[in-house]
């Protein structure tokens, strides 16, 4: 399946780092008036998600895709998200986006990591990912299971 390029205004931040986790393409567009954020997706051809339904209606209106989430619950979204763009709820490092800046992330090695990580972390883990933009390192840590616990919610959700 190939990527999907969205566009999240300033509501939808932590969708937007679980959609780049997912391997997709997000722009979270924070501050940016309606006006920009309908002519951002129709340039780019970027889906826009939102839960501000005058917004929603404006860019259906002016023809630029969008999706309306109604539910202030992050799981709900994530879930009513991939099942209108069909894509699966788990995560493929070899796609994933860095959830801070977008970039896709890129396998490292320890030896190239080591002044940037824990020295524990380096003890008990051996599979590291870096963003080549942020240089923010990722690993499979205590945190991967609360990660997973998420998305097993929202595909039980769907």
């Amino acid at each position: 399946m190939a990527a999907l390029k969205f566009l999240t205004d300033g509501m939808l931040g932590k969708l937007t780092r679980w959609l780049r986790m997912l391997g997709h393409d997000v722009v979270y567009a924070g501050s940016t008036d309606d006006k920009e954020l309908i002519q951002k997706a129709r340039k780019e051809k970027r889906i826009l998600l939102t839960r501000d339904v005058k917004l929603y209606q404006q860019a259906i209106g002016k023809r630029a895709e969008a999706f309306l989430l109604e539910s202030p619950n992050q799981i709900e979204n994530l879930a009513k998200v991939a099942k209108r763009f069909g894509f699966k709820l788990e995560i493929d490092v070899k796609v994933s986006r860095c959830p801070k800046c977008n970039t896709r992330i890129k396998r490292a090695e320890k030896a190239d990591i080591v002044k940037i990580v824990p020295e524990k972390t380096l003890t008990y883990y051996n599979e590291f990912w870096q963003c080549p933009k942020c240089l923010q390192v990722y690993w499979r840590g205590t945190h991967w299971i609360k990660i997973e616990k998420t998305l097993a919610e929202a595909r039980q959700t769907r």
